[in-house]
């Protein structure tokens, strides 16, 4: 599954990635077509009544990547930080999530409101590689995420350092003006990963230079919305939207 997944990077348009939070969405996904699946990890951490990027979640993370590698596809795990200040820590568990079948992660070196020190964010990157090198290490720059930071030149001194120290990938969330990105994908010499932009999209975002897009917590957000929609039009006795799955399709999924 790595070697197909590393190869999803450079197809000729990029790879939309949606991130799921349960084996449900994950394999409802899957049987959708996607190529392949990601995690999100504010839908993971919120779904079990636990704050995303406070690295609270990692039982719950490992625990759902034991399910979705059963999925017929590809299937890339937000690990937040890593859940752990300790390289070696972080290295276990991925080597962990190599052996159950995972193709990729996501490691943000966002640490709540600050920036990681972008050598102790390579020396972690490096750690990780040796431990679960056929892992595609997708390496998370939060300077636009977070605000700190955020512009073009602060974000590629950080990409350069994490490429060199091995990443596979360098996801920028937060990056939307046109000519940043193209700044970003120019000079990075790996598969650069945006957020979904509305006002942008696949095929724009492949000129660019992007290889891949995620929808991050837009499903699970999308899935919240969905939820109290269908309870409200149930309570004010109006009509249910219209393609709600049946139990038995519902069902279906986790046979």
């Amino acid at each position: 599954m790595s070697t197909a997944f590393h190869a999803l990077h450079h197809a000729d348009r990029p790879l939309l990635l949606p991130n799921a939070w349960d084996f449900a969405s994950a394999a409802v996904l899957a049987a959708a077509g996607f190529a392949a699946i990601g995690t999100t990890s504010l839908g993971v951490a919120v779904a079990h009544g636990l704050p995303d990027a406070a690295g609270m979640a990692r039982a719950e993370t490992l625990a759902l990547a034991r399910r979705l590698v059963r999925l017929p596809c590809p299937v890339t795990v937000d690990i937040e930080a890593g859940f752990s200040a300790d390289p070696g820590e972080v290295g276990d568990l991925v080597a962990e999530l190599a052996d159950l079948g995972i193709a990729g992660i996501n490691l943000e070196d966002g640490r709540g409101d600050r920036l990681a020190d972008p050598a102790t964010q390579t020396a972690l990157i490096r750690e990780v590689k040796s431990r679960a090198p056929a892992v595609f290490l997708n390496a998370r720059a939060d300077t636009y995420w977070l605000g700190l930071d955020a512009s073009v030149p602060a974000t590629l001194d950080r990409a350069r350092r994490y490429v060199d120290a091995g990443a596979d990938g360098i996801f920028v969330p937060g990056l939307a003006r046109e000519e940043d990105i193209a700044a970003v994908t120019a000079a990075v010499p790996v598969p650069v990963n945006v957020l979904h932009l509305p006002a942008l999209g696949l095929d724009r975002l492949g000129e660019l230079g992007v290889r891949r897009v995620s929808t991050g917590s837009l499903l699970f957000r999308a899935a919240l919305h969905a939820t109290v929609t269908t309870a409200v039009a149930i309570r004010e006795g109006e009509p249910l939207p219209a393609g709600i799955p049946s139990y038995a399709e519902v069902d279906a999924l986790s046979r």
